[in-house]
């Protein structure tokens, strides 16, 4: 029986790769039934700033299953990424994204390169939500989830032990955004205490990709939010080779997306000259999902021995390694004319006995104690001074008192800080005054008397204990 899939041509060079991954699944008796849609750029330019029509989900959501060529999002305001759109949209919470070296056949400094980038794919900076909030200052919303965390990291680990993977590695900033970063560490050393046969580790975001450019075979899985996921796949995906070689899987509970892990790449568009590997090995992971491993392992053994004959496109080629300097469409007829051969140089590959498709499930959070102890106020205000501002707001008669005041964070209210820069953005924060527990009315009417006075209020954020537990961060220097 056919597999219904969706498949999208894309931008760019898009509809060269997706027509030679195409041809090549079908010379391999890849048992799949196409249906196209039309999505990004020309979509972007008729009008729809998501870059997809309705029918276009309702193929989505129809058929589970999509194949999809980069796409380009115009440049300018109006615009969402319909990547992002795609994978919050349909669940598709786990980016996976193996990253091997193919040494000697591709020139790479990391030969024993070999590992897994398992992202958070829904969350974090990614969301979107994005203010402008005063002539000076910009915000963006870093949302983090204890399910979105339980869901990835759990993922992660039963990845591990279907694949015989020995190691999982946490990667998180948690040292300064300790409670988002921080949950996110915190549930990965909860989880791995189910699943003691698998080693694992965690390094601070910015040494651990330093050590992954310069000692990769240190690491075999690993899991991390979604915006040091993204920028990790490429830099491992590059000290391997080529970022044209990456394929990347995006899975949900109930549909599953399969991509290269490249862009458009509008500068090549038209030439024939496009590498269609990283579309290819996106498909060859959805053969395996959607259980066509025989078929998978043919295609990729087939694509490992054009390698190793040397038969290369220009951005892997090297006129001291290669043998053969192809476009996309050679390429693809060199892929075919080895479906059946076996790589000698390396290991056969073999999906007989692919694990199916992982399924895991957030646990419940038992509700804690919540109490309102206060507020943070954020005013658009062109003082030079903090001073005068936090005297002002001292003086304002309510049942909450001014603790601090904030600008981009660092506390300069109350004390001394001249050497501080200002912009227009100050946040004033406001707690109870015996440190309990306060009415949502206490924040409402210190809200008004701001107003009145003349404030311009342009953000709050409502301070909460749970269980006894502040739920807000200090301010840098607090």
């Amino acid at each position: 029986m056919r597999t219904k899939i969706t498949v999208a041509n894309g931008d760019g060079i898009g509809p060269e790769i997706m027509s030679a991954t195409l041809r090549i699944l079908e010379a391999a008796g890849a048992q799949i039934e196409p249906e196209f849609i039309e999505i990004g750029e020309k979509v972007y330019k008729n009008g729809l700033a998501a870059g997809i029509t309705d029918s276009s989900w309702e193929a989505l959501r129809r058929n589970k299953i999509f194949l999809k060529a980069p796409i380009t999002t115009p440049q300018g305001g109006g615009y969402k990424s319909l990547n992002v759109t795609a994978r919050t949209t349909l669940g598709l919470f786990a980016n996976v994204r193996p990253c091997q070296a193919y040494s000697p056949f591709v020139q790479t400094n990391h030969p024993l390169l070999n590992l897994v980038i398992i992202r958070e794919n829904e969350e974090d900076l990614y969301t979107g939500i994005e203010y402008r909030q005063t002539d000076e200052v910009y915000e963006c919303l870093k949302l983090v989830s204890r399910p979105g965390c339980e869901k990835i990291v759990r993922y992660a680990f039963e990845y591990a032990r279907a694949n015989n993977r020995k190691k999982v590695t946490c990667f998180s900033k948690d040292n300064i955004m300790k409670m988002t970063d921080g949950l996110f560490h915190r549930i990965f050393n909860e989880i791995a205490t189910e699943y003691p046969e698998i080693e694992t580790d965690h390094w601070i975001i910015d040494i651990g990709a330093a050590l992954l450019a310069d000692q990769p075979q240190r690491f075999e899985v690993i899991v991390t939010l979604n915006l040091y996921g993204d920028i990790i796949s490429d830099i491992a995906a590059q000290v391997a080779g080529s970022v044209g070689m990456g394929g990347s899987a995006n899975i949900g509970e109930q549909c599953a997306m399969f991509e290269a892990i490249h862009g458009s790449a509008p500068d090549i568009a038209g030439k024939g000259v496009a590498n269609p590997s990283g579309l290819l090995n996106g498909a060859i992971m959805m053969l395996v999902h959607i259980g066509q491993g025989e078929v998978a392992a043919r295609i990729h053994n087939a694509w490992l021995k054009t390698i190793e004959d040397g038969i290369h496109t220009g951005d892997i080629y090297k006129r001291d390694i290669s043998k053969q300097r192809v476009g996309t469409t050679d390429f693809a007829d060199a892929v075919i004319a080895r479906i059946g051969q076996l790589p000698e140089h390396f290991r056969p590959i073999s999906y007989a006995s692919a694990p199916r498709p992982i399924q895991v499930a957030s646990s419940k959070v038992k509700p804690q104690n919540k109490e309102l102890v206060g507020v943070d106020i954020y005013l658009d205000n062109r003082t030079p001074n903090p001073k005068p501002l936090g005297d002002a707001l001292s003086s304002i008669a309510s049942d909450l008192k001014l603790t601090m005041i904030t600008n981009r964070g660092t506390v300069v209210y109350p004390g001394n800080t001249p050497e501080t820069f200002y912009t227009d953005h100050w946040r004033c924060r406001f707690l109870s005054k015996t440190g309990g527990a306060i009415a949502k009315a206490s924040v409402i009417n210190l809200l008004s008397r701001l107003d009145k006075d003349g404030y311009d209020i342009i953000k709050t954020e409502n301070l909460y204990l749970f269980d006894g537990k502040a739920g807000f961060s200090v301010g840098q220097g607090e």
